[in-house]
């Protein structure tokens, strides 16, 4: 079997298995086998190496650090740095238009102002200074956000749609010689920033930082530009590969048969093999982030957050247990009463008045 073909298999395994994953840590029954693979594979692992592993995935989860920062930078100058370097230059030898072949750069430009907006911006952090005033801003539901709620890590009281940044996710230690596992609460934040979030949505290891009322725009024109210069690159390379081959003196027929789709791929991967894996990566990319960037603008554009809707009744995370202080004798379901229309909810997301409430107030 040809190497183009494995490899593409090997690719289509790789998704399927990180698609799978993400399944299995949100469903029940998955999450138990799961939980049964990782106590059999505690046994066959020495202690030490399981502290050990723990300890990174803490670290790198659970905490505030740069690591991811610092990963997301390196990766995004290794794939421009080869786009300019290979691309850049060939494209120039066959006349493509210099403004054309500078779009991802400048969409580059742009995703790194909004990149670090999101990183140092406040995403609204409760205080005893402004608590008053965000206690009124967004209306109680008496179900997922109950009015008398206070949080006791702050001792504060908790304004509508926030929520107290710590570690959510999935604990894990060692125990006895297994590898144990314990849900702290619903699955939402993998970050540990110690403090309230007005408007909480999610904290977001990639640029270090909670995504809240005050710094959700610039996280969704991150995520925008961000996806928009993977898809621009992608299309300059397409392109740059097929005037390639229409130019080249690679005949496109041999012994009077049309040429493989397949051959002609391989072709172009054993000329060009770095700017074929490049092509590869940043298709992979627009579609990740794209899916991403599909999701966050169906909820700022239904008024929504990551939080709530893995705890609405929408949601597929059903483990995720129910919100404080919903005493009733009956559940009562989840709805969605922020949302007054698009353009009323976009409004709120590109302009939202909590970041002006003092100077409106005097």
């Amino acid at each position: 079997m040809d190497f183009l073909v494995l490899f593409s298999y090997y690719l289509a395994l790789l998704l399927i298995g990180g698609v799978v994953l993400c399944i299995c840590l949100q469903t029940r029954y998955l999450n138990g086998l799961a939980r049964g693979g990782a106590q059999i594979f505690s046994f066959i692992t020495p202690e030490r190496l399981q502290r050990v592993v723990l300890r990174s995935l803490h670290y790198l989860f659970h905490t505030r650090n740069n690591a991811f920062l610092v990963l997301h930078v390196v990766l995004q100058g290794m794939v421009y740095t080869e786009y300019t370097w290979e691309i850049l230059g060939y494209c120039q030898e066959l006349d493509f238009s210099l403004c054309y072949l500078l779009l991802p750069h400048l969409l580059l430009a742009v995703n790194l102002v909004f990149f670090t907006l999101s990183c140092l911006t406040d995403p609204g952090t409760i205080t005893k200074a402004n608590e008053a005033l965000l206690l009124q801003v967004y209306e109680f539901d008496e179900v997922m956000f109950p009015e008398k709620r206070w949080c006791s890590t702050c001792d504060l009281r908790k304004p509508a749609r926030s929520k107290h940044c710590t570690q959510t996710a999935v604990c894990s230690y060692v125990s006895g010689g297994a590898w144990c596992h314990c849900l702290i609460g619903p699955p939402v934040s993998a970050g540990v920033c110690n403090r309230c979030v007005h408007r909480f949505d999610h904290h977001c290891v990639w640029v270090n930082n909670c995504i809240g009322a005050w710094n959700a725009r610039y996280f969704l024109l991150y995520l925008l530009t961000l996806t928009a210069s993977a898809a621009a690159m992608a299309v300059v390379t397409t392109v740059f590969l097929v005037r390639l081959v229409v130019m080249s003196d690679l005949d496109l027929y041999v012994d009077d048969q049309d040429v493989d789709t397949i051959f002609l791929i391989q072709r172009l991967f054993l000329t060009f093999p770095r700017i074929v894996f490049l092509l590869g990566f940043v298709l992979v990319l627009s579609f990740l982030l794209g899916g991403f960037l599909c999701f966050a603008l169906f909820l700022a554009a239904t008024n929504q957050t990551t939080n709530e809707w893995c705890r609405g009744d929408g949601a597929w995370c059903r483990h995720c247990p129910p919100a404080a202080g919903a005493r009733s004798a009956e559940p009562r379901a989840y709805r969605n009463i922020h949302s007054h229309g698009l353009w009323s909810n976009l409004r709120e997301i590109f302009l939202p008045s909590t970041a002006h409430g003092d100077r409106k107030k005097k």
